[in-house]
């Protein structure tokens, strides 16, 4: 793969933290998520379900992110039809980010219950 196609990925990520606070707000809790695993020793079924679910967050995150972009550039008066594209794909980030909290909700009430 070219070194140029990680700049162009890597450009994408520093612009959506950038520019939305809903994926710095994602990335924060992603961190307390990591911290609390390595806390609570997860084991690596629980990592695997930690890591599937913060990067599908963040890739839903993203790709919402590029479908506002790419409907605010092709629609930049408002559209009936634009706005719904808008809410579906923010619907598609409420999705997972409601998965990723009920995965963790199942991996850390238990082990905080134990405390």
């Amino acid at each position: 793969m070219r070194l140029s196609s990680f700049k162009y990925a890597l450009n994408g990520l520093r612009l959506l933290l950038i520019t939305q606070a809903n994926a710095r707000f994602h990335s924060v809790f992603a961190l307390i998520t990591i911290v609390a695993g390595i806390y609570f020793n997860c084991s690596i079924i629980e990592w695997c379900l930690i890591v599937l679910s913060i990067g599908t967050v963040l890739t839903a995150e993203a790709m919402n992110t590029s479908l506002e972009f790419l409907t605010n550039l092709v629609s930049p008066d408002y559209h009936t039809l634009a706005g719904k594209a808008k809410d579906v794909a923010a619907g598609a980030v409420l999705i997972s980010a409601i998965s990723a909290l009920i995965v963790g909700l199942l991996i850390f009430v238990p082990k905080l219950l134990l405390l």
